[in-house]
């Protein structure tokens, strides 16, 4: 008898029975590879990786369980309904039945994602952590051209548009914006929302050109999905902060593109209603209350306002407002973060050429405090005003100038952003070639190379908060060296001598270290007087303060090569190596920017 040989009728375990071939569950569900595919995306179904696959290498694999709750997945009698009535209108076209084939188009069967929206996320928080491809792949499409052969109709891409348009009012509106990037591919943005970071791509302003190695039926059904949960994502966040939602804009800035302008005005406009309608309520139910209940409002109040008496000085004037405004810094200060947001570009007026970014900078500007006009029909403001601070342009001449305001290049607005400071701008001037763009994405400490800009926004940062920070080439703990505090003028001369004798007595003794782990690394054995040795030898080398001490890492590195490699096991031998491999990529990297900066700064010179 085989080893693996079961019977006729006995139960399939293991591998076997908890996963299926993809071929095995289109004939278990009945249906085809797109209408399988499109069930799978809707319901959040990936293939799966079994330990030991049964059929075979070269198949797909699906769990068992998430075949079963298609089974049970209404969608799918309600894709076979579509499919039957497809073949019942074509048949109609087929025989020249017009009439029938109308009445039919009229009552062609609809469904919703609403209740997959509920399913999939049960809670709010979960939405939000899976929105970074969805803003991604809507602000993709509201940015193609609507082709009806790619099956991508006009009233598609608005819906996109729309959607893209109310997401980023909503950030700039609640100063939620953290970063952004502006690269090859288009312009990175972070936003915090709920605690949740959320990060997402738009294209830049181009006439996109559509490939045909993209199969848009997939993308498509993935943004039938997002649409649907960004439209919920969007209705939440709305009511959260008491704006109605859908909101109305106003159709002449619509025809306009001013849509995130247009949004700007419905979320001022809705908080006055809101503040309005909420005074309109308390003065009718105050009218509309019993008058028991007027009494116990009444000795409440007084209770109230006698603890207040209690609290608050009785000589001091506007004390009351002094509390409210205190109260409200407090609450600023649990968010120090948006608040610095909300203050960057304050008291600041931008206006934006036509040869700018304007949907970016009208999303980015107001989430940082600004104010912001363009040239064209249903600007807030003109040209000429005298009020504007900041013209944003990007053409080396200008037909004329204002001396009132700064002419910069869009980047200053965004590197300014990214520093959370006002940076300077000689250097984003027009005409001049301006600095490099870093990304806040990546963490310069991390990678080990610190650009020359970063250093100089670090100073600029430091500078901006009044701190102190050590001069280029200098150690951070070089400040904490004696004989500058003494120079400083930080403690007394008996204070800076006790702390030499320390810091000597403190390299005396990790020099001694060193010393006996390099010996017990290559294999001498420890006696006495070789220890006495090393000791008088480490005393007299730190007195000396001439040679420097043995690399801490090149000690490690050793270790890690004589005795950690051969008690490892493989996989973890293997890890290692992938380790030291990528740390030795990072330093290349490094290196291959550091010549690069000498070479331009030969160039240079």
């Amino acid at each position: 008898m085989p080893k693996h040989y079961r019977p006729p009728g006995k139960k399939k375990e293991g591998n076997a029975a908890k996963y299926i071939t993809r071929s095995k569950a289109l004939k278990y569900l009945q249906v085809t590879l797109p209408v399988f595919r499109r069930l799978c995306i809707l319901k959040g179904i990936f293939p799966r990786e079994p330990k030991k696959k049964v059929e075979g290498n070269h198949k797909t694999y699906y769990h068992m369980k998430d075949i079963m709750f298609l089974v049970h997945e209404p969608l799918l009698e309600k894709f076979r309904d579509i499919r039957a009535y497809d073949k019942r209108v074509k048949k109609a076209l087929a025989k020249k039945n017009k009439d029938l084939a109308d009445r039919l188009l009229t009552r062609k069967p609809s469904y919703t994602l609403d209740r997959l929206i509920r399913e999939r996320y049960p809670k709010f928080i979960d939405a939000l952590r899976d929105l970074d491809d969805c803003l991604t792949m809507v602000h993709l499409f509201a940015a193609l051209p609507a082709i009806e052969k790619e099956q991508i109709p006009v009233k598609r891409i608005h819906n996109c548009r729309r959607l893209s348009h109310e997401w980023q009012a909503y950030i700039s509106r609640t100063h939620s914006l953290r970063k952004t990037f502006i690269s090859v591919k288009g312009i990175y943005y972070q936003a915090e929302v709920e605690g949740q970071k959320i990060t997402w791509l738009t294209p830049h302003a181009l006439q996109q050109v559509l490939t045909d190695d993209v199969d848009f039926n997939v993308m498509l059904t993935f943004l039938e999905f997002y649409e649907t949960l960004l439209a919920f994502v969007n209705f939440k966040l709305y009511h959260s902060i008491n704006v109605k939602y859908p909101p109305i804009l106003d159709p002449r800035l619509e025809a306009l593109a001013a849509d995130l302008y247009a949004l700007s005005r419905f979320f001022a406009a809705n908080s006055k209603a809101t503040i309005g309608e909420s005074q309109m309520v308390t003065s009718s139910g105050s009218e509309q209350a019993d008058s028991k209940r007027k009494e116990m409002q009444t000795d409440e109040s007084e209770l109230r306002l006698a603890q207040l008496q209690h609290q608050l000085p009785t000589n001091e004037p506007g004390t009351l407002m002094h509390l409210i405004e205190d109260a409200a810094d407090g609450d600023d200060d649990e968010d120090v973060e948006r608040r610095e947001c909300k203050t960057l570009f304050k008291n600041m007026k931008f206006f934006l050429s036509r040869e700018v970014p304007r949907e970016s900078l009208l999303f980015v500007i107001p989430a940082f405090g600004g104010t912001v006009s363009w040239d064209g029909d249903g600007a807030p403001f003109k040209e000429a005003d005298e009020g504007i601070t900041h013209q944003i342009v990007d053409r080396p001449t200008q037909g004329h100038k204002f001396l009132s305001r700064e002419y910069v290049q869009p980047q200053w607005v965004y590197d300014c952003a990214n520093a959370r400071i006002i940076l300077p701008v000689d250097g984003y001037l027009v005409g001049r070639v301006p600095p490099p763009h870093l990304s806040p994405f990546v963490d310069n400490e991390a990678e080990g190379y610190i650009p020359e800009y970063a250093e100089t926004i670090k100073r600029l940062q430091a500078a901006a908060r009044k701190e102190l920070l050590p001069m280029p080439g200098v150690d951070k703990r070089d400040l904490d060296d004696p004989q500058n505090l003494l120079l400083e003028g930080v403690i007394s001369r008996a204070e800076a001598n006790e702390a030499a004798e320390k810091k000597r007595k403190m390299a005396m003794l990790e020099k001694q270290y060193h010393n006996e782990l390099k010996m017990e690394l290559q294999g001498v054995p420890y006696s006495s007087s070789v220890s006495n040795d090393n000791t008088e030898s480490a005393v007299n080398d730190t007195e000396g303060r001439e040679e420097s001490l043995p690399d801490p890492d090149q000690i490690a590195k050793d270790s890690s090569s004589s005795m950690s490699m051969v008690v490892m096991s493989r996989k973890k031998r293997k890890l290692y190596e992938a380790m030291q491999i990528n740390k030795e990529r990072k330093r290349e990297n490094v290196n291959k920017l550091k010549e690069r900066k000498a070479k331009a700064a030969q160039g240079s010179a």
